[in-house]
């Protein structure tokens, strides 16, 4: 009896001890302690792990390896798709092409935040809005596009054509803003319903203005930009002597986590990764035969037994043959046809291949150079950063020093607007010793400047005219000449020279994939070709994507058995 009383004794002083020990434990490693420093720290402000959200209308694409420029026709004999290993990042991409809808919300709001009856304000809504003219055709008649096919409600699902590149690429800008700003309105640090009664063309949201110098959003109107999270305002502290003691950390930070990265168009190996989607034809550790186009199989049509024979894609079937036989169309179009009206990928994406061919970033090259990168390759890095005026602070775009540029055809085009920081180039500040970038512009490294074409020098050459520095370019291509007499009248000169040999220059972008007017070889996503990035066609859409913060799955990942 008295032994079990001595080992009942026994174990209540263990757990005595053990309680005591996991107390200290906890007490030592208690929330908003640092494992760094073991300092109290707001847990609200460090967060260790933060899984960020995709942004509306993205669907998330795991990276990995593929092989980048595989295709199994080459009749062109373009010899632009050598195949080369590439390993992308995870990232986000719209689950289906860029609509008329969406892009009218866009047109909406610059109509209504810079009016285009006003003189300062003419160039901006003209500049974004889609060329209609795109659907003409000298031996057709298309007026019933030309006139309806962006506004009319029956086209509102299908892609926006008649968008060029640099169109697309401020829509996703404008995207970006709109989004975080939503995102602020939401969790309390801007005023409600201020992005569509308070925003007008001096006092907007810009994501990096608000990161950067949060008091000059809006034109600097407190009563926008609100201090602290909804719920969490509290009044100014007061110290020792009666001195008033500020709250930090009032304004969302990038550190918060709740602010989304750009809206942007992808990157050629972006999109030709997310169209191939080789992730269904995975076997452990590698890709289970070859895929010709998004979906699985060597054929256009559908092999499974419930819709067996149907088009996978809207394409051009042959000379003549759009969309099919009446009564019993192939592919259900003509035109462009809806989004989602044909099956997903494995990755979710509708239309990867067929309805419109698709803006990427890159600028075109006839070469993907893997020897230099093979990890998130792109092509067409300009790196900029905000510019800091005379009082030390970042300097913000007014009405008078929005940037404006004419394009080759004419047409005006903004690319900076009212409440955004000015950018200015790099320079020797950020480039000097570095290995990885020696300056801002990159769109001809290794290919397309001096050092890649026959007349490269060792050592300097400030002896050649201005003359011969433009007669050596690596590619020889026209350039077009727009500018104002001294009336204001618009001089277009074009360039007729002979002596042109490409039309390959810094101003054409790769698009990808097949379209309405295509024949299925274009539906390889493997396939590339360029356009230059002031035009517009009626067979190129886009659709934007985001890149993903953090680990690179979103799923943890389970044993297979």
């Amino acid at each position: 009896m008295k032994v079990n009383k001595v080992i009942a004794l026994r174990l209540v002083l263990s757990m005595i001890i053990i309680i005591g020990f996991t107390s200290c434990s906890k007490n030592s490693s208690s929330k908003g302690a640092s494992r760094g420093t073991g300092w109290d720290v707001d847990s609200k402000r460090v967060s260790s792990s933060k899984k960020p959200e995709a942004g509306p209308g993205l669907v998330f694409v795991e990276g990995g390896t593929f092989t980048m420029g595989k295709v199994q026709d080459d009749v062109m004999h373009d010899w632009n798709n050598t195949p080369t290993q590439q390993h992308v990042q995870s990232f986000y991409m719209d689950e289906t092409e860029v609509t008329n809808f969406m892009y009218l919300e866009y047109l909406d709001w610059l109509k209504d935040v810079f009016p285009p009856t006003e003189d300062n304000y003419k160039h901006i809504y003209a500049g974004a809005s889609p060329d209609t003219l795109v659907w003409r055709n000298r031996l057709g008649y298309n007026e019933t596009m030309t006139n309806n096919y962006l506004r009319h409600p029956a086209y509102a699902s299908y892609p926006v054509v008649g968008v060029n590149w640099i169109q697309a690429v401020e829509f996703s800008q404008w995207r970006t803003e709109r989004v975080n700003e939503a995102i602020l309105e939401k969790r309390g640090f801007l005023k409600k319903n201020a992005k569509t009664q308070d925003v007008t063309a001096e006092a907007s949201f810009s994501t990096e203005t608000y990161l950067k110098a949060p008091t000059m959003t809006y034109g600097g109107n407190e009563e926008i930009v609100l201090k602290g999270a909804k719920g969490a305002r509290k009044s100014p502290k007061t110290g020792k002597g009666g001195t008033v003691i500020e709250q930090k950390d009032v304004y969302a930070q990038r550190s918060s986590g709740i602010l989304l990265p750009e809206y942007r168009l992808p990157t050629e190996a972006e999109w030709e990764y997310a169209a191939a989607a080789d992730v269904g034809q995975r076997e452990y550790n590698i890709y289970k035969g070859q895929k010709k186009y998004p979906w699985s199989g060597s054929y256009t049509r559908s092999g499974k037994r419930q819709n067996k024979g149907d088009q996978l894609a809207n394409f051009k079937q042959g000379n003549g043959d759009y969309g099919g036989i009446a009564g019993w169309s192939d592919d259900g179009a003509d035109i462009t046809n809806e989004v989602k009206k044909y099956p997903a990928n494995d990755f979710g994406l509708y239309d990867m291949a067929g309805n419109v061919a698709e803006w990427v970033l890159d600028v075109y090259r006839p070469i993907i150079d893997n020897e230099s990168n093979d990890f998130n390759y792109f092509r067409g890095n300009r790196y900029t950063k905000n510019k800091i005026g005379e009082d030390g602070k970042v300097e913000i775009v007014t009405l008078e020093t929005m940037k404006m540029d004419t394009l080759s055809n004419g047409k005006v085009i903004v690319r900076s607007f009212p409440g955004q920081i000015a950018q200015v180039p790099v320079d020797q500040d950020e480039t000097y010793l570095r290995q990885n970038f020696d300056k801002s512009n990159n769109i001809n490294y290794r290919d397309g400047d001096k050092q890649s074409s026959k007349y490269y020098k060792f050592g300097p050459s400030e002896s050649d005219t201005d003359k011969e520095k433009n007669s050596k370019n690596m590619y020889n291509s026209p350039k077009h000449n727009v500018t104002t007499d001294s009336l204001g009248r618009m001089v277009r000169k074009y360039d007729v020279s002979n002596e042109r040999t490409t039309l390959i220059n810094d101003e054409v972008r790769v698009y990808k994939g097949g379209s309405w007017r295509d024949r299925a070889y274009w539906l390889d996503p493997a396939q590339r070709r360029y356009f230059p990035q002031d035009m517009a066609t009626d067979y190129i859409g886009f659709r934007c994507a985001m890149s993903k913060v953090g680990p690179k799955a979103e799923k943890r990942k389970t044993p297979r058995n």
